[in-house]
C-alpha cells in the first residue's frame, strides 16, 4: 500500500498558475496553510506589482488557504492533494477565484437553481529541437478526431488518461483536434465547483506528465500562428431543486435559458476581459474561427459564441465558446454564470438566432474587442458585470493585465508566444 507522506496544497492565481506548497501530512491536517498575498501581484517576469488587494505596499501580509476536508488523489507518488479557498483578515479573499465561484453558486441556489458544468479544454504539444527551440509535436499522420499512435506517437495522451483514471478526474473524451499536435481533453458534467477543480488539476497534471517526457503541453490560445486556436468551452445547465434540467424541459429553450443567453450577449465585450486574458488570445478570436467572436447564439452551430443543445431535455445545455485555458476555470465559469444570471435577473430579451454560415456571412455586427487592452477597458466600464464577478477581483485583474499589455506592446508574434509558452 502506498504511504502518503506529503500533501501538495494548491491554488490558482490571476495568471492561472498553479501555486502551492508541499507540506507534511500532519501540517495539512491543521486545515490552513499560509501564503503571502503578494503572490497575486507577481507577473510572468517575476516582477512584483502593487496590484489592488495584494497589500504590496503594506508589508506583504499573509493570506490563508483554508483547505477542504476531503483530499484529492495525486499523480505523484506518496502524495495527496489539498485544494481550498483563500482567506484574508478572517474573510474570503477577494482575489480568490474559487471563493468568487462559491459565492456565485450560492447566489444561483438562492434563486432555486444548481449550475452543472462541463468543460472542454484544448492544447498543443511541443518538442524541443537540437537548438533548444520548442517546435510543434511531430505527428505526420494526425487527423481531426484522431486516436492512437498516428496522432500521439509518444503516448502522452495515454499516460494522461491513465493518470486521470487513477486520480478520479472524470474524462469524458480525448482525441486529436483539428491540427497536428493539437488535442481536446473533455471532462464530464458535474457540479460546478467539482468541474472546475477537476479542470484545474487536469491542466496541471497534463503539463507535468508531458514535461517528464521532455515535451511541453501548452494550453496557449494560439501558439502556432498558421494553425487553429485552442479554447476552453464552458458548457452549463441549471437544475431545479428536484434535480431537473431547466434549459429545455419541453424540448424547446425555456425562458430561463433565453434570459441566460441574452445576458451573455449583452455583456459580450466585457466578458472578453475575463475570458480572453492574454495578448495572444486575440490571435484566436476573429472572423471565421470556431471561437466566441460574434455577440450571437444559435442551436447546434459551432460558429457562434453561445451554442445551445436542446435535443434531449435531460442533457440540454448552453455552451459559451469565447474563453481559453489561459484563464483559470473558476474565473471563466464565474464570469459566464454571472453574466447569465444578470440576464435572468433583468429578464433580458433574446435576439434572433444566427442563421448564416458564420464563416463568411453573419447577421451580427457586435464582436469581441480587437485586443486585450480594449477588452479590459470594456470590463472596466461594465459596472454591473464587475460588481457581479467581484469588484476587487476585476480591479486586480485589470491592473495586472494592463501591465502585461504594456510589456508586450509592439512585440512580434514569436516574442509574445515565447513570453507565454512556458507558463500556459
Amino acid at each position: 500500500m502506498t504511504q502518503i507522506n506529503r500533501t501538495r496544497v494548491l491554488f490558482t492565481d490571476l495568471l492561472n498558475l498553479p501555486r502551492g506548497k508541499y507540506v507534511p501530512v500532519d501540517v495539512a491536517a491543521t486545515g490552513s496553510i499560509g501564503f503571502a498575498r503578494g503572490s497575486f501581484g507577481v507577473t510572468f517576469d517575476r516582477d512584483l506589482l502593487p496590484v489592488p488587494g495584494c497589500a504590496v505596499l503594506d508589508g506583504l501580509p499573509d493570506m490563508d488557504l483554508v483547505l477542504d476536508d476531503v483530499r484529492r488523489k495525486s499523480w505523484q507518488s506518496n502524495t495527496e492533494i489539498a485544494l481550498g479557498d483563500l482567506h484574508a483578515d478572517d474573510a474570503p479573499f477577494g482575489l480568490c477565484a474559487r471563493s468568487q465561484l462559491r459565492r456565485t453558486l450560492s447566489e444561483w441556489e438562492v434563486m432555486g437553481y444548481q449550475p452543472m458544468v462541463g468543460l472542454e479544454t484544448e492544447a498543443y504539444i511541443f518538442q524541443q529541437d537540437s537548438d533548444g527551440i520548442w517546435r510543434p509535436y511531430d505527428t505526420p499522420g494526425a487527423i481531426v478526431y484522431g486516436t492512437g499512435p498516428a496522432n500521439d506517437p509518444r503516448g502522452v495522451m495515454d499516460d494522461i488518461w491513465e493518470a486521470a483514471q487513477s486520480t478520479d478526474i472524470p474524462i469524458e473524451s480525448m482525441n486529436g483536434e483539428f491540427d497536428n499536435g493539437q488535442f481536446e481533453l473533455t471532462l464530464k458534467f458535474d457540479h460546478a465547483m467539482k468541474a472546475c477543480d477537476d479542470a484545474f488539476l487536469l491542466r496541471t497534471m497534463a503539463r507535468e506528465i508531458a514535461l517528464k517526457k521532455g515535451l511541453l503541453l501548452s494550453f496557449m490560445p494560439k501558439p502556432v500562428p498558421d494553425r487553429g486556436g485552442s479554447g476552453l468551452h464552458v458548457n452549463f445547465s441549471l437544475n431545479d431543486i428536484d434535480g431537473h434540467n431547466c434549459i429545455a424541459p419541453s424540448g424547446e429553450l425555456s425562458e430561463l435559458a433565453k434570459h441566460c443567453m441574452a445576458g451573455l450577449i449583452h455583456h459580450h465585450s466585457a466578458l472578453a476581459g475575463l475570458l480572453a486574458t492574454t495578448v495572444n488570445s486575440y490571435d484566436r478570436l476573429g472572423m471565421g474561427n470556431m471561437a466566441g467572436y460574434w455577440a450571437n447564439w444559435a442551436d447546434d452551430h459551432r460558429l457562434v459564441t453561445t451554442r445551445c443543445s436542446t435535443r434531449s431535455a435531460k442533457s440540454a445545455r448552453l455552451e459559451h465558446r469565447m474563453s481559453d485555458c489561459a484563464t483559470n476555470p473558476y474565473q471563466a465559469v464565474t464570469a459566464v454564470l454571472q453574466a447569465a444570471k444578470l440576464g435572468v435577473q433583468h429578464e433580458m430579451p433574446l435576439q434572433a438566432p444566427e442563421d448564416l454560415d458564420g464563416l463568411e456571412q453573419v447577421r451580427e455586427t457586435r464582436h469581441v474587442p480587437s485586443g486585450l487592452d480594449k477588452s479590459l477597458d470594456a470590463l472596466d466600464s461594465d459596472v454591473a458585470l464587475r460588481k457581479a464577478v467581484g469588484e476587487l477581483y476585476c480591479d486586480a485583474l485589470i491592473y495586472l493585465k494592463r501591465d502585461e499589455v504594456k510589456r508586450l506592446d509592439g512585440k512580434s508574434v514569436d516574442v509574445v508566444r515565447d513570453y507565454y509558452l512556458p507558463f500556459i
